[in-house]
C-alpha cells in the first residue's frame, strides 16, 4: 500500500504546528501560575519535605519523569532532591487495584507516605481520573498542598482543590497537545528549583 508522502508530510507539520501553537497559548495564560507552583515546591524542599507525583498512562511517565529528575538531575550534577512517584510500584498498585479498587492506588500509598509539608504533584490531561482525585482528597485530609496539571476545563479536579492548592490547566482540549505541554511545564519547575537552589542556568536576555 502506498501512502502519499505530501499528505504524511502535511500530517507532521500540522502536528508540529499544533503542538507550537499549544505551547504558546498555555505561556500567554499560565506563567505566574507555574512560577507560584515552582516557589511553592522549592519551599517544600527547603523545609525539608518531598514531593510525590502520580498520573495514568502517560501522565504517569510524566510523573515517573519528574521524580527522576528530582532525585538524580535535571541538566546539571546536583545533590539528590527528595521525590516519590506512586506509578512506579508495580506490587503495590496491582495489590491495591485487586484488593481494593483501582481508584485507591496512589491514594493508599499517600496515605502511608506523605506527611505534613509535603505536595502533591498530581497529573491528569481531563481533570476527572477518579484515583487521581481520591489521591487529592487523601492530600488535603493531611494537610498536604497539590499543584495539579490539567487539561480540557480542568475537570472535576478544578471543582475539589482547596484554596491553598494550585492548578496550571493547558488550554486544549488535545491530550496529546496537553501532555507534551504537561512536559515543558515539568522541565520549568525543574529548571527553576535547580536554578534558584544551585544557581545552575543563567538566563541571559
Amino acid at each position: 500500500m502506498h501512502f502519499p508522502m505530501n499528505n504524511i508530510i502535511e500530517r507532521i507539520k500540522y502536528n508540529f504546528s499544533e503542538s507550537i501553537q499549544t505551547k504558546i497559548s498555555a505561556a500567554d495564560m499560565l506563567l505566574p501560575t507555574v512560577g507560584l507552583a515552582s516557589e511553592k515546591l522549592l519551599q517544600c524542599l527547603l523545609d525539608g519535605h518531598k514531593i510525590m507525583s502520580c498520573g495514568n498512562g502517560g501522565s504517569a511517565c510524566d510523573a515517573m519523569r519528574f521524580s527522576s529528575e528530582m532525585l538524580n538531575r535535571f541538566n546539571h550534577e546536583r545533590p539528590s532532591l527528595p521525590a516519590i512517584t506512586l506509578t512506579a510500584d508495580m506490587a503495590t498498585i496491582t495489590s491495591i487495584a485487586n484488593d481494593s479498587h483501582y481508584s485507591e492506588v496512589f491514594a493508599k500509598q499517600l496515605r502511608a507516605l506523605g506527611q505534613k509539608g509535603d505536595i502533591l504533584l498530581a497529573i491528569s490531561t481531563s481533570g476527572n481520573s477518579a484515583n487521581i482525585l481520591n489521591t487529592i482528597k487523601a492530600a488535603q485530609d493531611r494537610n498536604i498542598q497539590t499543584i495539579a496539571l490539567t487539561g480540557h476545563d480542568g475537570g472535576k479536579i478544578a471543582t475539589i482543590l482547596q484554596e491553598h492548592d494550585i492548578e496550571i490547566r493547558v488550554p486544549s482540549y488535545d491530550t496529546a497537545r496537553i501532555q507534551e505541554t504537561h512536559l515543558v511545564i515539568l522541565h520549568c519547575l525543574c529548571d527553576i528549583v535547580d536554578h534558584l537552589l544551585f544557581g545552575h542556568g543563567e538566563v541571559t536576555t
